[in-house]
């Protein structure tokens, strides 16, 4: 499956050969399919699974838009850390159990920044939630890449 996923992958690297690493490229391929997958799911929870509704859970209600920003998030955090770890950042000869660590580490901080954002452009600039959300991963994606590159999958030499 990894060789299958590195070949449609670097298929279209030529493209942007003359001006990315191929480290870059398969973050930003990674990454890109993991938010579609992201958006796509947000989607689907948002508007058919918690059908726009309040999420009652005994001891907090949670808004359907930041509801359904919590229930995608264990699926897209899985498939983004084996993306990362055996696409992307496959020369990182940290241990995976330490990647995990801090790849979970700096999911939580996203999650924790994609929170605050939902709530600023939802609860208080009145935006659709879900360019909200598509606003707020744009923001965040700078984050990731940077802590996933010098710190989660970083190489100790």
């Amino acid at each position: 499956m990894k060789n299958l996923i590195i070949t449609f992958i670097d298929t279209f690297y030529f493209i942007f050969k003359p001006f990315m690493p191929l480290k870059t490229y398969r973050y930003a391929a990674c990454g890109g399919g993991n938010l579609v997958l992201d958006i796509v799911l947000y989607f689907v929870f948002f508007h058919f699974i918690i059908a726009k509704q309040d999420v009652d859970l005994g001891i907090v209600v949670l808004s359907p838009h930041i509801a359904a920003l919590f229930m995608v998030f264990p699926i897209t955090f899985t498939t983004g850390f084996l993306l990362n770890k055996y696409i992307t950042f496959e020369d990182s000869n940290l241990a995976g159990k330490t990647q995990l660590v801090r790849y979970f580490l700096v999911a939580m901080g996203a999650i924790v920044i994609s929170y605050l954002l939902m709530k600023t452009f939802v609860d208080v600039l009145g935006f659709y939630p879900t360019i909200a959300k598509i606003l707020s991963t744009a923001i965040t994606v700078i984050y990731s890449y940077l802590l996933q590159n010098y710190f989660t999958f970083k190489v100790v030499k």
